[in-house]
């Protein structure tokens, strides 16, 4: 007899451990050393149990160590919910899992279990790369089913590696179809844990000495921007974020939106610049647009002061295409409570800076006289543009502009401003990002944090808020060709934002277009884009039960081909096993007993037997032989020679 289950074979255990090793693989980087250190400990446990060298444990071994793993969670990541804590436990529970796996059913629930694990990768990172990679655990874990599942028990490496690879090829082109057809949803269809935001970086609404030099030393992507016609020089890039109205003597805030006052008037001249923003997360409501906006992303608010928020905070790469007007004039009247905001200052502060604007006033200045005298003694003077400017003292003003004269553009956007104010020039400071790098080989801008720049805007007369960057008085190289261009000491930037590796940086910028199709066409398929995307190939507008009877086909056609394709020119071949029972059957059919089609090899036996009661024990050790060596797991040449000359001995009458 034919035993129900097979108990899975060595190799099969050793696929498994491949699998999990690669799948854990995926995740030690995120992983505390303890974790990935167990991982380790109990793969090789499970290994020397299958080896032989050691026993499965008991349950009460089992149980302390499953207790003091969740214990250790719980420790480690303050808790066991969230992304990190979660895939940690999962990870745990998946080796402890390990050491009582010992059937088919166990390897195939690990298996399915492992290939939830891999996509979880995706909660840590979705560029390209990772994509890629996880298509090895994917193959291997497929492969290991492979290898559980089929009957005649142990196989080679070679032919379940082989079998895997074929049908996730197979698979591909109905994923492909699933994928483009499949109607999408607006919006996740589930939420990402919290603890997945942290880490982000990005502007800030608040800004003090150091906040934006500290952001510059970051060379990750803040946005990605496509522009419609020809990309604006950089000195036009100025990237509109947080308006910054109030002055604690140190550090610069938003104003409150308590205060409803009413929006600044914008009149704008010319043609539009149109373009699109792919936004990194940064775990804040801030929208980047040039200044100034003049059409909005769906669902994005408009301050009084022209910033562009969103409703909920960016926690998700997302796309909006725009447009902005680089000629405009805003706020050309000043609301009387919002020209008080623009000239607050803390008396008794800064007594230097103060008595300076004073003097400029008394001198009989005009304001716009006023601003190019401040911009002309940050040009003349010794003023240096620097990412470790030294600190400050308890009046930053006055240290900064007639002590240390060094600093980011933080330092200057924040002194010029309270120059302004103190001359009684209502006067505010702007942060965002300024400028950016034309990748030539995709024709797009990549804007990173070391991009991050601040300035200010002063109110003339007629003219309304005025953008004014004094960092562009003592560096003018920042804003005319990017921060690493004015920075002496470049190497404190991050090496994709300097120009003294160029191949590094070719090869960086060809890698960054596919991401960025990656990031496009993969993770920004939403329902606009595919809707847009099959309207235009199909040529008219498509609704969701186009788009359902379409896949349908699509899958259907796509089946029928793969089907075609394994059976077209093949024909059924028979192996030695095959010809040798034909024979028998074929005996058997001369004495007038013919197997029907849905008969299996045991219950023909039988009924052969029972028809032929002189040749029943002939009958039944060909047909259990048959079935032994057809299904079973022991098959040999000794034993199908066996066969041969059973059968060749036969006869029916």
């Amino acid at each position: 007899m034919i035993p129900a289950i097979q108990r899975p074979t060595l190799t099969d255990i050793r696929w498994l451990l491949v699998s999990l090793g690669l799948v854990m693989a995926l995740h030690v980087a995120h992983l505390a050393l303890w974790v990935s250190a167990a991982i380790v400990m109990l793969g090789l446990w499970r290994y020397a149990i299958a080896i032989g060298k050691l026993d499965f444990p008991r349950l009460m071994i089992l149980l302390p160590l499953t207790v003091l793993g969740g214990l250790g969670i719980m420790l480690t990541y303050h808790g066991l919910f969230g992304r990190d804590a979660s895939v940690a436990l999962l990870v745990i529970m998946l080796s402890l899992k390990l050491m009582e796996t010992n059937s088919r059913r166990d390897f195939m629930l690990l298996t399915f279990l492992s290939y939830f694990l891999t996509t979880t990768a995706f909660l840590f990172n979705q560029s390209v790369v990772v994509g890629l990679v996880m298509l090895l655990p994917i193959i291997c874990l497929t492969a290991t089913l492979v290898g559980i599942s089929h009957p005649n028990g142990s196989l080679g490496w070679r032919h379940p590696l082989r079998l895997s690879g074929i049908m996730l090829a197979q698979a591909a082109p109905v994923m492909l179809a699933l994928f483009l057809l499949f109607p999408r949803v607006p919006g996740p269809l589930w939420g990402v844990p919290q603890d997945s935001y942290r880490g982000m970086t990005g502007l800030s609404d608040s800004m003090e000495p150091g906040n934006i030099s500290q952001l510059s030393l970051s060379g990750a992507i803040a946005f990605r921007a496509e522009f419609k016609g020809e990309i604006p020089k950089l000195s036009q890039l100025y990237w509109r974020g947080p308006v910054l109205w109030h002055f604690d003597g140190r550090s610069w805030r938003m104003s409150s939106n308590r205060l409803n006052l009413p929006r600044e008037m914008l009149r704008v001249q010319g043609a539009p610049t149109l373009y699109s923003v792919t936004l990194e997360p940064h775990n804040r409501n801030i929208l980047l647009m040039l200044d100034m906006p003049t059409s909005l992303p769906s669902n994005a608010l408009l301050t009084r002061d022209y910033q562009v928020q969103s409703r909920e905070p960016v926690r998700t790469r997302i796309r909006y295409d725009v447009s902005s007007n680089l000629n405009y004039t805003l706020a050309a009247r000043l609301d009387g409570h919002e020209r008080e905001l623009a000239l607050q200052t803390i008396d008794g502060e800064n007594p230097r800076a103060q008595a300076l604007a004073e003097q400029w006033v008394s001198s009989g200045k005009s304001p716009e006289q006023i601003v190019q005298t401040a911009l002309t003694m940050f040009r003349e003077q010794p003023f240096s543009y620097t990412l470790s400017p030294p600190l400050l003292g308890a009046n930053p003003i006055d240290d900064f502009l007639f002590n240390t004269r060094s600093g980011f553009c933080e330092h200057y956007a924040s002194s010029f401003t309270y120059l302004m104010r103190a001359a009684g020039i209502p006067a505010r400071v702007v942060t965002g990002y300024q400028g950016g790098e034309v990748n030539s080989v995709g024709n797009y801008l990549i804007v990173r944090q070391s991009d991050a720049h601040a300035w200010s805007e002063v109110w003339l007369e007629g003219r309304g808020w005025t953008r004014v960057d004094p960092t562009a008085a003592v560096s003018p190289l920042r804003i005319e060709s990017g921060i690493a261009a004015a920075l002496p000491e470049s190497n404190a930037l991050p090496i994709l934002s300097r120009r003294d590796f160029p191949l590094l940086r070719k090869l960086y910028l060809s890698w960054d277009a596919v991401n960025n199709n990656w990031n496009q066409w993969v993770l920004g398929y939403d329902q606009q884009r595919q809707l847009d995307l099959l309207s235009r190939l199909a040529g008219n507008r498509l609704s969701w039960q186009d788009l359902t009877i379409g896949m349908m086909l699509a899958v259907g056609v796509i089946g029928l081909a793969i089907g075609l394709a394994m059976l077209r020119g093949k024909q059924i071949k028979t192996d030695k096993l095959q010809r040798l029972y034909a024979k028998f059957l074929s005996k058997l059919e001369s004495a007038g007993i013919k197997r029907a089609s849905h008969e299996g090899p045991l219950d023909f036996g039988q009924r052969a037997a029972a028809r032929l009661p002189h040749k029943a024990q002939a009958i039944s050790q060909i047909s259990g032989l048959y079935a032994d060596l057809r299904y079973g797991s022991k098959a040999s040449a000794q034993a199908l020679e066996r066969l041969r000359n059973l059968i060749k001995g036969f006869k029916a009458s």
